[in-house]
């Protein structure tokens, strides 16, 4: 088993790279949120996954642990392989995910390459009291905004980006926004971005 790689990266292609270890070149695929994270003539030190198939052994890999907490907990999902779980890590952020999860936003999870209804509905109901989604991922994302923040244009704007990267348009996020600050008082309060992301979740799920 390779738990990492790690050397200079020589090659960097769509959903691969090449990293040189030593004299020997690793193929490995990665989804698109790694390649990004990545140059040419960069050292990196890449977590990785090792595929063992009849026909084929392969390598994949991630800059962080967290995304490849998730892609090990998505490929542990019945029907899904790990092209799927690296187009999923290529399409929505960990925390993103874990917030669709929690609000048991089936809707979200469909708007991903390769997953179904019945697949969102699977996963969700496999992975929502799972440990690693539920407590690693979320503890991730109140770390990284770890203290509140006032209700703010900036914060508002954060959040619909957040939403159009995952399929929804602004005429649809800007009204469930504004309901919220309406039905939870926060107009002059203060509340986090994972926060009101979550909240605004929780309405579409309700549609």
């Amino acid at each position: 088993m390779i738990g990492y790689v790690k050397g200079v990266v020589t090659h960097l292609f769509v959903d691969y790279c090449f990293v040189d270890v030593q004299g020997i070149g690793y193929r490995i695929f990665i989804p698109n949120s790694t390649r990004q994270k990545l140059a040419i003539g960069q050292t990196a030190t890449l977590f990785t996954y090792l595929n063992v198939r009849e026909d084929a052994l392969t390598l994949h890999g991630f800059y962080t642990q967290e995304e490849y907490d998730l892609f090990l907990s998505l490929i542990s999902v019945s029907g899904i392989g790990p092209k799927v779980a690296a187009g999923i890590l290529s399409t929505i952020t960990p925390q993103n995910f874990c917030s669709a999860i929690s609000a048991n936003n089936a809707a979200i999870l469909t708007k991903l390459p390769g997953i179904g209804k019945k697949t969102a509905e699977r996963i969700i109901l496999e992975l929502k009291d799972k440990v690693g989604i539920s407590t690693e991922l979320d503890a991730s994302v109140s770390g990284q905004m770890a203290a509140d923040v006032t209700l703010s244009g900036d914060i508002r704007q954060e959040a619909i980006q957040a939403l159009i990267a995952l399929g929804y348009n602004h005429a649809e996020i800007t009204p469930v926004i504004k309901k919220i600050y309406q039905q939870e008082g926060t107009a002059h309060t203060e509340i986090s971005l994972e926060q009101l992301i979550r909240l605004t979740l929780k309405e579409f799920g309700r549609r």
